[in-house]
């Protein structure tokens, strides 16, 4: 017997503000039938048995319309991110949408804002009902394209900024395409202010033949926000694909990777690292199909909570029937810093080949009193000893970002944590 679902404040909400008018009225109302055929994930669906959006999103947070902040507000948001230094560009949206004044890209990449682009750029995608609401809802993102043979060294950052001047909610969506040959590293960071809203984020990729992408994600919202994300990944044979994500803000993350291989002789890495305490909860759901053969994949989170927060992280990879030769492998790993904290966490191989490669495992635990113990009894303080074990714990989360600057970036992230929190 099915149960019927009475409607929650904020699926009416997104019900009332729904419009399906303009150049892109058809895909939006498409996807806006397929989310309201389940509404909002709970509990009772296996793939979010531990993040019951239903109760998370308890009030109703309607699509916002531009922003209601000052110049003052965003600016200081803005130079607070981590990256200022390092990128080369930036692509500047704020409370969804494109800040042309605040933005500025080098020579040798083509942009257009998801406006411009128009809907020949859009895949449908997943199924997910998020993703669904995504595409009915988005407000704005970015068109990167990198010519075929293209090498762009340094990398290009986009940069989502919500200020939390509303109770609202925003939806972006990226297109990132890597032509054959090119390369490229992108940035993708989120920050925000205070205030309680939702973003809800969606990122296609398309990694073409001989192509490399290198992806880092900075999460960094505010403690009252809610960040949604989905990225939806394409692999063309002999594609090269590295991703990372680090999770530090938000009361509630779930972010969901959807990887697949199209094309032989592809290799993908995904690593991520969550820096979690009081209340938050991050959940990570990622799926890997190998759908051709001679592929090699690899997975690593490295999960740090304290206090009352949680973790979870749901790996999955699938091997088709013809995926002969695939090589995977994927890990996750909890540092639990209180009694309070909490991981879980959901490996799965679905294998329908036979000459194949795979594992997977995860472990949890909490700080090493040994190495505490030597790191005090040189001479340095407790609170720093924790500091340096934590970031060397989260640490080879990081060792798949090819560029030095952006390592120094996150290891500093890291490093600085529990004295930020702390408030020293």
């Amino acid at each position: 017997m099915s149960v019927t679902l009475m409607k929650t404040p904020a699926e009416t909400a997104f019900a009332c503000a729904f419009d399906a008018q303009g150049p892109l009225a058809s895909v939006r109302k498409s996807a806006f039938q397929q989310f309201a055929e389940t509404g909002l994930p709970h509990w009772r669906m296996e793939d979010w048995k531990w993040t019951d959006l239903r109760q998370i999103i308890s009030k109703a947070l309607p699509p916002a319309a531009g922003t209601h902040a000052g110049a003052k507000v965003i600016d200081a948001i803005v130079a607070a991110a981590p990256f200022a230094g390092v990128a080369n560009g930036r692509l500047v949206f704020v409370d969804g949408q494109y800040d042309a004044g605040r933005s500025a890209l080098p020579a040798g990449v083509e942009f257009a804002t998801l406006a411009d682009a128009g809907s020949d750029r859009l895949v449908a995608g997943s199924t997910d009902p998020i993703a669904a609401l995504n595409l009915a809802f988005m407000s704005d993102g970015a068109v990167l394209t990198f010519k075929a043979g293209s090498n762009i060294d340094a990398p290009i950052e986009l940069m989502f900024v919500t200020t939390g001047a509303a109770a609202a909610s925003y939806a972006t969506r990226n297109v990132i395409v890597l032509e054959e040959g090119a390369s490229a590293t992108v940035i993708e960071t989120h920050i925000g202010g205070e205030g309680e809203y939702l973003h809800n984020a969606v990122t296609q990729i398309h990694v073409g033949e001989n192509a490399r992408l290198d992806r880092v994600k900075v999460q960094e919202e505010g403690l009252d926000g809610i960040h949604l994300s989905n990225a939806e990944v394409h692999l063309a044979a002999s594609a090269h694909f590295k991703d990372f994500t680090l999770t530090m803000g938000g009361r509630a993350t779930r972010q969901q990777g959807f990887l697949t291989f199209e094309g032989e002789g592809t290799e993908s890495h995904v690593s991520g690292a969550y820096l979690l305490t009081g209340k938050q909860h991050c959940d990570t759901r990622l799926v890997i199909d190998h759908a051709v053969p001679h592929c090699t994949s690899r997975e690593l989170f490295k999960c740090v909570m304290d206090e009352a927060a949680r973790g979870v992280f749901q790996g999955k990879a699938i091997v088709r029937r013809d995926a002969q030769k695939t090589d995977g492998n994927q890990s996750s790993h909890a540092l639990l810093l209180s009694d309070e904290a909490e991981f879980d966490a959901k490996p799965e191989l679905e294998i329908y080949a036979d000459d194949v490669v795979c594992g997977h495992g995860a472990t949890s635990g909490d700080l090493d009193e040994n190495h505490l113990f030597y790191l005090k009894a040189r001479g340095i303080p407790e609170q720093t000893a924790k500091s340096m074990l934590i970031a060397a714990f989260a640490a080879e989360a990081f060792d798949d970002v090819e560029s030095d600057a952006i390592r120094e970036v996150l290891t500093g992230l890291a490093e600085g944590w529990l004295d930020r929190r702390k408030g020293a």
